[in-house]
């Protein structure tokens, strides 16, 4: 599985299923539990059932529930299991804020968040690796250790790493409950109309290339997303916008801009990295290249977060200034537009 085949942030991973025999008697879920879990403590799976990661025929349980012959048991965390080996790496990392529980970074543009093929080394997880090799959860043998949402390669901005198993299962709930506000900008091809709306339409896997997603018309198909927009600047043939994200699909956004015909500034996989507006001067095309050569990658930037802090229950807010790939083009822009106004 690539960095951009990464699943959506709030969907959970079965890690254990179970089926109670039978014949078996009324076991509290967490002792059922331990007895068949190596290295896990019942205060662990107490932990994990607090936060609904235990499921009892598709329905979270509280650490005290008594087991019921026939049932199902799944264990269910924010990360699929295990892929590869992890290797701890000094890359700095860009902290915005660390307490005992949570780490918030703002991620550079290009870096992979977790390692898989063809990207194991210089990753974000590499990174966290080193800087909490003494900490117990990072030394779990998890491929995404303190992972409970993603950004791509070349998306830029907010992400917040959990420092321990509680703080992992509560931010991750939170994301699966959809009570975490996140805020993005981008530059997009055109003028959407209206200039504020709601995107909505089942995203899922590509069906003729899987390394890409799609929106399908047949709302049995993919899962449901939503996104929520409006225009922050009006630049012409492109424009600043800002999205607020109610569902977490992966590329949603980009895929969900694509849809509507007004893909992301120079974004290679939905046709962005194409001029789509503006005029067929030899001046204009080279402006554009120009413009590509400064942001190579999606105008895309996770620039803020709100979430509840796992443990205190603080709502917590994050917020980022853009990069500087993205400011570049902005100010690029705004001259060609003033230049263009001031020609008429």
């Amino acid at each position: 599985m690539t960095e951009e085949e990464l699943v959506d942030q709030q969907e959970l991973f079965e890690h254990y299923r179970f089926k109670a025999d039978p014949g078996q008697s009324h076991l509290r879920i967490d002792k059922f539990l331990s007895d068949r879990l190596e290295n896990s403590s019942r205060t662990r799976i107490q932990n994990a059932a607090n936060a609904g990661n235990i499921l009892v025929n598709n329905n979270t349980v509280k650490p005290n529930y008594k087991i019921k012959p026939g049932d199902i048991v799944q264990v269910v965390l924010p990360t699929p299991p295990r892929e590869i080996e992890l290797i701890p790496e000094n890359i700095p990392l860009n902290i915005v804020y660390e307490d005992d529980d949570i780490l918030v970074v703002n991620k550079e543009p290009g870096m992979v968040v977790h390692p898989a093929y063809g990207n194991y080394t210089g990753t974000l997880v590499n990174a966290l690796m080193w800087h909490f090799r003494d900490l117990p959860l990072f030394n779990t043998g998890e491929s995404r250790p303190g992972l409970v949402h993603r950004l791509d390669k070349n998306t830029s901005g907010i992400l917040v790493i959990a420092k321990n198993e509680y703080a992992l299962n509560r931010l991750s709930k939170q994301f699966y409950d959809r009570t975490t506000d996140r805020r993005y900008n981008a530059l997009i091809w055109g003028i959407p109309d209206p200039q504020e709306g709601t995107i909505t339409g089942n995203v899922g896997r590509s069906i003729k290339d899987r390394k890409i997603m799609q929106v399908f018309k047949d709302d049995t198909e993919g899962k449901t997303a939503i996104t929520h927009y409006k225009v922050i600047e009006d630049l012409g043939y492109i424009s600043l916008i800002e999205c607020k994200l109610e569902t977490g699909r992966t590329h949603q956004i980009r895929v969900h801009f694509s849809h509507i015909k007004h893909p992301l500034f120079n974004d290679v996989e939905y046709g962005g990295n194409q001029i789509l507006k503006g005029t067929t001067f030899t001046k204009y095309q080279q402006f554009i290249k120009n413009c590509f050569k400064i942001l190579p990658r999606q105008a895309l930037h996770a620039k803020s977060l709100a979430f509840n802090h796992p443990v205190t229950g603080k709502r917590l807010f994050f917020d980022s200034s853009l990069p500087d790939d993205m400011i570049q083009v902005i100010e690029k822009w705004r001259k060609y537009i003033s230049g263009r106004d001031t020609e008429k």
